[in-house]
């Protein structure tokens, strides 16, 4: 049985797999084929952050497939400590067919995975975003072809979304460099997890935002204080204040590079009006996608017998 806890769960061929399953899928949705895959299916979702596209794109995904879903906060699925995490995967994945977690720990997606009777996706964890990075790569396939083409330029923070991006781009053997503040890098241990695994690939790293993206066909950023990251906000917008992506930085990138934003997007603070309107701007192609990539991928995992 699979789980998505990271992108490191799947194997390259898995991941192009559900890649084309779910272009396959939104192509036949364009067409408005849409076919009830897995009728009576059970998607339970547990929930300890808010979510607008995750949630929902989820869903959707789910009774698109001809399945049903079930939302469940933090109090309602017992995540606060109210009984053994244990307990609570082996009741509720015996009622489920698929579960997504959205939660600020990714060990309490791992241990939950450990003795869940379904597989577990993470839908957001504090280190890892991998449904983000998967509907990342269908958009880039769809707009720009050949993922090892591509140079993707994160201006930004070394988070969960750039983490799982940086995967990403090493499985499909796709450029990447992340442009950060000093002292916003990926840690040290990412990188030494990134060498161990992919000993032929390598990110790089810049501390100068106008010079990484200097022959960038991607140019990517998200917010520079990420939920639990309240408390240091003020001190992140001095360290990104230079890192902000603006018409003056897309200047400085090839006049054919794309704008990408995970959202939700802070305007004014890591990206400009100018940009996120701008026809460069892919950023709504992106979050339609949150919702193909999960039919590719429930019907990926559902298919393959892994539940």
């Amino acid at each position: 049985m699979k789980h998505l806890t990271s992108l490191l769960d799947l194997s390259a061929d898995d991941l192009l797999a559900v890649l084309d399953l779910a272009a396959d899928l939104k192509r036949r949705f364009r067409q408005g084929d849409r076919p009830q895959l897995h009728p009576g299916r059970v998607l339970v979702q547990l929930f300890e952050k808010p979510s607008l596209r995750t949630r929902n794109s989820f869903e959707a995904a789910m009774i698109h497939l001809g399945g049903s879903g079930v939302f469940l906060s933090t109090a309602e699925a017992g995540l606060n400590g109210r009984e053994s995490l244990s307990d609570i995967a082996r009741v509720i994945t015996s009622f489920a067919d698929l579960i997504t977690m959205r939660t600020f720990s990714q060990k309490l997606i791992e241990d939950f995975a450990a003795v869940a009777g379904c597989p577990v996706i993470n839908g957001l964890s504090d280190e890892r975003h991998p449904c983000q990075a998967l509907t990342d790569l269908l958009t880039i396939r769809e707009l720009r072809g050949n993922l090892a083409d591509q140079h993707l330029v994160f201006v930004g923070d070394g988070n969960n979304v750039s983490m799982s991006l940086a995967i990403a781009a090493a499985m499909t053997g796709m450029q990447m460099t992340l442009a950060a503040p000093v002292g916003f890098e990926f840690s040290e241990e990412f990188q030494s997890l990134l060498v161990q695994r992919f000993p032929a690939h390598r990110v790089a790293l810049s501390n100068d935002p106008h010079a990484a993206v200097n022959d960038a066909t991607l140019v990517y950023t998200d917010v520079w204080a990420s939920m639990g990251q309240e408390g240091d906000a003020d001190r992140r917008m001095k360290a990104f204040a230079d890192f902000q992506v603006n018409e003056q930085l897309m200047t400085a990138a090839p006049r054919d590079a794309l704008f990408m934003h995970d959202l939700p997007a802070k305007r004014g603070l890591e990206v400009t009006d100018a940009v996120m309107d701008s026809p460069a701007s892919v950023v709504f192609q992106q979050a339609e996608n949150r919702m193909h990539l999960a039919r590719g991928l429930f019907a990926w995992l559902l298919r393959s017998g892994s539940a």
